[in-house]
């Protein structure tokens, strides 16, 4: 599928940001990112959002030069796969195990307390709009994969990537470093294991 390439909406550096970084986190045990360094898939995900975000950007020019071909097709319904799934589980895994950890952590802490509550609380709000951005821009994307539309709407793709990528510019600013410094390894393990569950993983011997 050969795209008209826009002009790039996520930081380029992202990838490399994240190999900087992710290395640090407690529970990072190898290479690749999986429950068992959960910070470290979390970090990863942006990753996968990103990829996801460049492609919707390349989706716009390609319907407007080619139509709803079966390329634009099998690359929304890719990417509708996506944020119907693993981006929900990404967010999941914050909402009720990530967010949950670090309010209980830092109830205590008269420094600590106010920062991470209002830090939790922007993020949880952040994941309600971007939630109602996806739920329109999903309806086009249906259209597209239907074939009863050949375009998207240029400023509803960029309104739902630029969301995603302020929140994911505050997650690996803020919310991974402050994780990563204050859970303990058992509080890392406590949220791999959740994120199994909620994968259908089982246990880790």
């Amino acid at each position: 599928m050969k795209f008209i390439t826009p002009p790039p909406f996520f930081r380029t550096t992202l990838s490399h940001d994240l190999a900087m970084t992710t290395h640090n986190f407690p529970g990072f045990s190898s290479p690749s990112a999986s429950t068992e360094a959960p910070l470290e898939m979390l970090a990863a995900c942006h990753g996968r959002v990103d990829k996801q975000c460049q492609t919707l950007l390349r989706l716009v020019p390609h319907l407007q030069a080619q139509g709803a071909d079966d390329s634009a097709r099998q690359a929304a319904q890719a990417v509708m796969r996506y944020f119907d799934t693993a981006a929900q589980d990404h967010h999941a895994d914050e909402e009720q195990d990530l967010f949950p950890a670090l309010l209980a952590i830092t109830a205590d802490s008269a420094i600590e307390a106010p920062r991470v509550r209002a830090l939790t609380q922007a993020l949880l709000a952040d994941h309600q709009r971007i939630g109602g951005l996806w739920r329109e821009l999903r309806q086009a994307l249906v259209a597209v994969v239907e074939a009863q539309a050949s375009e998207l709407s240029i400023e509803q793709v960029n309104g739902f990537v630029s969301a995603y990528q302020r929140h994911i510019e505050q997650e690996e600013g803020e919310l991974l470093p402050l994780a990563a410094r204050l859970l303990s390894h058992a509080d890392i393990g406590r949220i791999g294991a959740a994120m199994r569950q909620r994968r259908g993983i089982g246990a880790i011997d």
